[in-house]
């Protein structure tokens, strides 16, 4: 494994930890030597993965909490801070990929991604701002890292109300560096392409489903750690450098 330096020692929040990128950055960053919150609804899959983190010789603190819900964020925080101090690294990875024709009608799943993939970032971004300001102003390396995707700028069809929450978290996090850069909070937007996780086992759509489906026997996608690979990279970056715009695809994605 590739070894990073700076990581060591630091105290990070991943959300979205039970599955995709999440796990994979928390994984990596663990083996890294910083101590690790794990955050997201599956107790069992944090508690699973907590314990293979421990017995490869690192520190993870398991967190249940459902990004939706601002008392559960805020609870979460604070269990956070309790078992492992204040972070100084915050991974915003938990999302949900729902789509189908705005002319289905399908308000749940409007309300689903908006409320996870837009306001549950907002919610934990607000919970831990002042951890990461705290940090930052005892000179240590801060850094707020949101996963949009390439849906924010590249449109898809029936793919409308996911393009625009991930559109809406890039820009958010262009909008977050000039209230945390000059603080000494590095802010990072990153945004993959065609990448192999388990968004696209929640489509309902049968149709959709099958042309995702031809996507990955298209051409090979990234994979988790590959996206854990960039975050790992950026976060260990010297402190006054921050890589703010990361986009990656497969290869042969155009």
């Amino acid at each position: 494994m590739t070894n990073y330096e700076n990581l060591s020692g630091r105290i990070a929040v991943v959300t979205g930890a039970a599955s995709g990128m999440g796990e994979a950055t928390a994984r990596l960053l663990a083996a890294n030597g910083a101590k690790v919150a794990l955050l997201a609804r599956r107790a069992d899959r944090l508690a699973e993965l907590a314990g293979k983190i421990d017995a490869d010789g690192g520190t993870a603190l398991p967190v249940t909490v459902d990004v939706t819900d601002e008392a559960s964020v805020a609870a979460a925080a604070q269990v956070v801070r309790d078992g492992l101090g204040r972070p100084d690294l915050v991974v915003n990875a938990a999302g949900v990929m729902l789509p189908n024709p705005i002319d289905s009608g399908r308000t749940d799943e409007w309300t689903r991604m908006l409320d996870t993939n837009v306001a549950g970032v907002l919610r934990v971004t607000g919970a831990f701002a002042a951890d990461l300001l705290a940090a930052a102003d005892a000179g240590r390396t801060a850094d707020l890292v949101n996963i949009s995707s390439i849906g924010a700028h590249l449109t898809f069809p029936n793919y409308a109300v996911y393009g625009a929450t991930k559109a809406a978290l890039t820009h958010l996090s262009a909008s977050l560096r000039p209230e945390f850069g000059p603080r000494g909070v590095r802010v990072t937007n990153l945004e993959p392409g065609l990448t192999a996780t388990e968004l696209g086992d929640h489509i309902d759509n049968a149709e959709l489903g099958t042309q995702l489906a031809g996507m990955f026997e298209a051409f090979t996608p990234l994979t988790a750690e590959d996206v854990a690979d960039l975050i790992g990279y950026t976060v260990s970056r010297a402190r006054h450098v921050n890589l703010r715009q990361v986009v990656v695809l497969p290869t042969a994605q155009a």
